[in-house]
């Protein structure tokens, strides 16, 4: 749960920038071309890769991630739903974040992986009620 507006959490979850300030994987991104956003990962420092499927009307956003542009897949997604939907009120909202485990990861990807979502809530949150 966090104390803003659906609409105003959207925005860090929706804009691929703005995603670069919480997403730890692919952090400090820059635009590449309209649509494709590149970060370093701070675990790895290596480059990594994010197009955005930003669905407005849903609130939802699907993430493709990879190593390099053709490389990118499906990972991750994200929901905003508004606190009038939850009657918690128009100024809050809950953000979730998802992501699934290809078959290829090993235990201990997966646990790191699992880990650092539990992390980049914590900084949405952060973000979206200090601003």
């Amino acid at each position: 749960m966090v104390e803003r507006s659906a609409e105003v959490a959207f925005e860090i979850m929706s804009e691929g920038v703005k995603q670069g300030q919480w997403a730890w994987g692919s952090a400090n991104r820059i635009e590449v071309e309209p649509g494709l956003f590149k970060g370093t990962s701070v675990f790895t420092g290596k480059e990594t890769f994010v197009s955005l499927d930003v669905d407005r009307q849903r609130l939802q956003v699907d993430y493709s991630v990879g190593a390099s542009k053709d490389a990118m897949q499906f990972r991750n997604m994200s929901r905003v739903i508004p606190g009038d939907l939850l009657k918690i009120g128009a100024d809050k909202c809950v953000v979730t974040l998802l992501t699934w485990r290809l078959a290829t990861q090993s235990d201990a990807a997966w646990e790191q992986m699992s880990c650092v979502h539990e992390a980049e809530m914590f900084l949405i949150k952060g973000l979206l009620e200090r601003e």
